[in-house]
């Protein structure tokens, strides 16, 4: 090593210093001006400035329905089927190269099932909705109904992976994560990233398990993981100080422990640590704020009706859906609700029925509520779960009950506000709702245009992992399907 070198890189003048700091400097100063409520982590990186495009959204809430709905009994209207009622498609589907589960490759016969379930036309816009939606048709008017999805997997696990990590590996980051992680937070006392489990009123529902991988920071800073609320109990666990604890006490504490940890992090680097500092401060913060947020004693009867009865029972969707609101008001960047129990591979029309009514007037009152609020504007709503259902039955079939088996080509979605164009339905599948005929739309796609309605690009929102610049949207191709918005 040349020690004039080294001496040149190490020895800096006062004039020197100042003229080689002044950018990190000035990005200082911005920083506490504007404070961490408006500035996204990546925005330090030079010529990658956030948002990416002007964003038609600042917040979203993400309906997640664990198990994936049956499109062909909900919005995939086909009248003509109802002619072939039990025709087997099992040359057919030969043919058509179908992926079989192995709950129904050794079946016999695969009889063609129609929905039993009525349609009609509604809004100006008439989009078919099928009578187990009722309030959903009230509502048409304001969702962008999207019934050319497609994805890649055909069981529940890898295919919820995909749609909420953007793939079927573990260890990804989560779409809500990403969106903390480039846009930051929007408040100091909630976590930018709020994950609702909303319980459901069916006894006979088949629960599929998820684990936390789908709200998970994966690779990113663990400050950006959803932070999830509990439907029973306390909504926090070990929230609450413990008796003989004040308020000063606990400052104290955490004051103490944050100067061990910072001379821990000044010994060895671990950014770990700093997360641990701010970890310790949020979970300060939110012994004030969660409780205040999950106080519902100053909420209207009007608001109560507009959600429906079950709102004042806590857990349920409805409920949910009026938290997910309460907590968009307080800043909350991102709130996903998971409602399990749609995988009817039997008896799908009593327990389909059975969960479209938990869900029905909870997702009425939540749109009319962000619009009535002037919130719907600047709130992107996204429902769907993770694939469709085979037209063919699962198991026996007769005239007034069917199963459906698990179906990746086609499958329908929905999206409200955020600059979305309400009122129209995107794409179109076959006569056998089992391919896509127009506009497909991949799940890669989806995630795209989530990213880009809050002012994200997909291609430049990434993040260097194992040697590689990860995104939400991998390598391959993906699309904004532009087409949606306003």
């Amino acid at each position: 090593m040349n020690p004039l070198i080294e001496y040149h890189n190490t020895a800096y003048s006062r004039r020197q210093f100042f003229r080689k700091s002044g950018m990190g400097l000035g990005m200082a100063a911005l920083g506490s001006l504007l404070g961490r409520q408006s500035l996204g982590e990546s925005l330090a990186a030079f010529g990658n400035p956030l948002p990416h495009v002007a964003p038609k959204a600042k917040r979203a809430i993400y309906i997640s329905l664990i198990g994936a709905p049956s499109q062909i009994d909900l919005f995939d209207y086909k009248p003509e089927l109802q002619k072939r009622f039990k025709e087997d498609l099992k040359t057919w589907l030969a043919e058509q190269g179908e992926r079989l589960t192995g709950m129904t490759s050794g079946q016999a016969a695969f009889p063609l099932a129609p929905s039993i379930f009525k349609f009609a036309q509604h809004g100006q816009s008439g989009a078919w909705v099928s009578e187990l939606l009722p309030w959903h048709a009230k509502m048409v008017d304001d969702l962008c109904i999207i019934k050319s999805m497609h994805t890649d997997a055909i069981n529940h696990e890898p295919a919820n992976q995909l749609i909420y990590t953007g793939s079927m590996q573990n260890g990804k980051a989560s779409i809500g994560s990403w969106l903390s992680y480039g846009l930051g937070s929007m408040n100091e006392e909630l976590p930018s990233f709020v994950v609702l489990h909303a319980t459901h009123s069916s006894p006979h529902a088949n629960v599929q398990a998820i684990s936390s991988r789908l709200w998970s920071a994966g690779f990113l800073p663990g400050r950006h993981s959803g932070v999830a609320l509990r439907s029973l109990g306390d909504p926090v666990l070990f929230l609450k100080d413990t008796p003989g604890i004040d308020r000063e006490t606990r400052r104290t504490m955490i004051d103490g422990l944050n100067k061990l940890n910072q001379r821990s992090f000044a010994d060895v680097g671990d950014p770990e640590i700093e997360l641990r500092m701010q970890q310790y401060e949020m979970a300060f913060r939110m012994q004030s704020s969660v409780p205040e947020l999950t106080d519902l004693s100053g909420e209207s009867e009007a608001t109560y009706d507009l959600y429906g009865e079950d709102s004042k029972k806590r857990g349920t969707f409805a409920n949910s859906a009026l938290m997910a609101r309460r907590l968009l008001e307080r800043g909350v960047r991102f709130v996903q609700i998971f409602h399990r129990g749609w995988d009817q591979h039997g008896t799908l029309p009593r327990d389909l029925a059975s969960q479209c009514k938990d869900v029905d007037q909870g997702c009425y009152g939540l749109i009319q509520d962000l619009k009535r609020r002037g919130m719907l504007e600047d709130t992107l709503v996204i429902w769907g779960g993770e694939f469709g259902r085979t037209v063919y039955c699962q198991g026996r079939l007769t005239e007034t009950d069917y199963g459906r088996d698990h179906h990746p080509r086609c499958f329908s979605m929905w999206m409200a506000g955020g600059g979305v164009k309400g009122g129209q339905v995107h794409g179109e599948t076959d006569e056998m709702s089992y391919n896509i005929a127009d506009k497909p739309v991949h799940i890669r796609d989806l995630h795209a245009t989530i990213l880009h309605a809050l002012g994200l690009e997909h291609e430049r929102l990434n993040y260097k992992f194992q040697g590689l610049d990860q995104r939400l949207t991998g390598v391959e191709p993906a699309k904004v399907v532009k087409d949606l918005f306003v």
